[in-house]
């Protein structure tokens, strides 16, 4: 437990550290829980009921969380964010000592098992990397025995389902995850499937909120653009849903043929009669860059290889693909955007085709915070669904 005297210098040098990064942030109280001190700020006082609701909950979509619940996550990411970087990394209470994340891995990933794992690091507890190819369930095993088993061994399960994990068929990532959570009596997170990556969004709003303030009003265009690969919705979506949810004015641009699910589009829209944003689509994306706040290019597919999945259109797809090649985000088009405006991807961002070099190295992209960020996020849900704070 930290001297008193020590915890009075701590506050001080925090409150200076504050008010040096120009935020409204006010220290409002100390809560002492095991021996360990919570920073609490004003609006989290006045967002720890919703905090106990998250206990034990999935998050399968950002749609089944509230815009408490959601704004409550960001603002506990956010307290372990400056934690981290003032009392650093083994300094940092133990929240959810002795317990476990399994991580169920459909598909591959560069920073989501790492974030997912360091996040667990980070708050004492251990994340158990599993891969769907070394289990049973190729014999002919019931999901519904494996997310029993796991309920036992685990505390909370991550699941990752998405593109050649299921020949890129829209909705049968999600219909894996949705059976496991349905059997499984632990909080199941959805870390990817074909549909959403709610985690992401969490990370990616919160780093526009860093950049750009009170994201409100604020123009995020969601840009196509052109790959030799295929690459599904996953995190378009999330990322639509969570910027509409917080009141941005979401433009997403796409050639003629790459329409989003209309699911996703009519959630978007009643998102916005209730945050007060707007959503538009249009087939002009450097019509859509004008005085754009952030803009993220990425590819993704086509309704028709949605439906019929790769092995029997992926080849047509990519010939498609090839009339669009001039959709790339250029140096020349950021003099379109708000002269503030930043670029966000979710990574890979496929370099040369999605987007430049010059683009993505440029003072306007911001994917490393983002990337950092997200592990952020992820500590936070953790954290909440694993109850970690009650």
């Amino acid at each position: 437990m930290l001297h008193n005297k020590i915890l009075e210098n701590y506050f001080k040098k925090l409150i200076v550290l504050i008010r040096n990064k120009h935020t409204n942030l006010l220290i409002n109280t100390l809560i002492l829980r095991e021996q360990h001190y919570i920073l609490v700020t004003k609006s989290m006082v006045f967002l720890r009921s919703v905090i106990t609701n998250l206990v034990g909950k999935d998050l399968i979509t950002t749609q089944e969380w509230t815009v408490e619940e959601l704004r409550a996550t960001l603002e506990v990411a956010r307290e372990l964010k400056r934690m981290y970087y003032y009392l650093g990394p083994s300094r940092m209470p133990d929240y959810l000592k002795k317990k476990v994340f399994i991580m169920l891995f459909y598909a591959p990933s560069t920073r989501t098992r790492s974030a997912f794992e360091t996040a667990m690091e980070l708050l004492g507890g251990h994340a158990q990397y599993v891969e769907a190819r070394m289990t049973r369930m190729g014999e002919g095993e019931a999901l519904k025995d494996i997310a029993k088993m796991y309920e036992i061994f685990g505390d909370a399960v991550g699941i990752r389902i998405l593109d050649k994990a299921i020949d890129y068929k829209y909705g049968e990532g999600h219909k894996v995850i949705r059976e496991f959570a349905k059997h499984a009596n632990v909080p199941v997170i959805n870390m990817a499937d074909d549909q959403e990556h709610p985690t992401q969004a969490l990370g990616d709003i919160m780093t526009m909120e860093e950049k750009l303030g009170n994201v409100r009003g604020k123009k995020f265009v969601i840009m196509w653009g052109y790959a030799p690969v295929i690459r599904g919705y996953s995190s378009i979506h999330a990322d639509m849903l969570i910027a509409t949810r917080f009141g941005m004015d979401v433009v997403v641009a796409h050639p003629p043929g790459f329409e989003l699910p209309e699911k996703y589009v009519e959630w978007a829209k009643q998102n916005t009669k209730e945050s007060g944003g707007s959503i538009e689509f249009v087939n002009d994306y450097r019509r859509a860059l004008e005085g754009a706040h952030a803009v993220f290019p990425r590819s993704w597919c086509s309704r028709k290889l949605a439906e019929l999945g790769a092995s029997k259109f992926g080849e047509e797809e990519l010939r498609i693909y090839q009339k669009y090649r001039d959709w790339r985000l250029k140096m020349e088009d950021l003099d379109l955007m708000d002269k503030h405006g930043i670029i966000t991807h979710v990574l890979p961002v496929l370099r040369g085709y999605e987007a430049d070099d010059e683009v993505m190295d440029s003072p306007r992209s911001v994917i490393y915070e983002q990337a950092e960020n997200n592990m952020f996020a992820k500590a936070a849900v953790l954290l909440l669904t694993m109850g970690g704070l009650v």
